[in-house]
């Protein structure tokens, strides 16, 4: 499946410009995170798993990373990305554990993505490009800010890649000042 096929996919199942939007800022970190990690060979891959890896989320929230695999398979897609994608809902959609270190990095960029997001919207420039750590962090601590972005999936995502939350973080930002204003 090359990245236009994805596309259309997503698509197809989404249409809310929030989830889209999610989807591409999720595949532009997973094609950095490829590429700084050592897989720059697999970037293309780790990308369309980050455009699909929320697939049935916005036709079926009660099923999330379950649906969507069903919807892949049907079309006869790679099993590795179905793994993958569904992977991200461990210990809560799904008992799929990730285990490529593709997978893990989904997991915790998923939602820290979010929680960013969230933080650049309460910023007067709006932009990623002048956010620091300490001000992720600061929020991250703050339960009742972005409330939907869990901080538990974000810590379990750093332990499993053996770094820390604050690594994680900087990674990450470091990953959407390449792509984002």
């Amino acid at each position: 499946m090359n990245r236009e096929e994805a596309w259309a996919l997503l698509t197809e199942y989404n249409q809310d410009a929030f989830h889209l939007e999610h989807a591409q800022i999720v595949e532009k970190t997973m094609e950095y995170f490829a590429e700084k990690r050592g897989y720059g060979e697999e970037k293309e891959f780790w990308g369309i798993v980050g455009l699909l890896h929320d697939l049935d989320f916005e036709k079926y929230p009660d099923q999330h990373c379950i649906k969507s695999q069903e919807i892949m398979r049907k079309r006869g897609l790679d099993e590795r990305l179905i793994h993958a994608t569904a992977s991200h809902g461990y210990g809560i959609t799904v008992d799929i554990k990730p285990e490529h270190e593709m997978e893990k990095v989904l997991f915790a960029v998923d939602e820290l993505t979010g929680l960013i997001g969230a933080v650049v919207l309460m910023r007067p420039s709006k932009s990623v490009q002048d956010l620091e750590v300490k001000s992720v962090k600061k929020k991250f601590k703050s339960k009742g800010f972005a409330a939907g972005c869990s901080r538990e999936v974000i810590t379990q995502g750093a332990e499993m890649l053996g770094i820390t939350v604050d690594e994680l973080i900087e990674q990450t930002l470091e990953a959407l000042k390449t792509f984002q204003d």
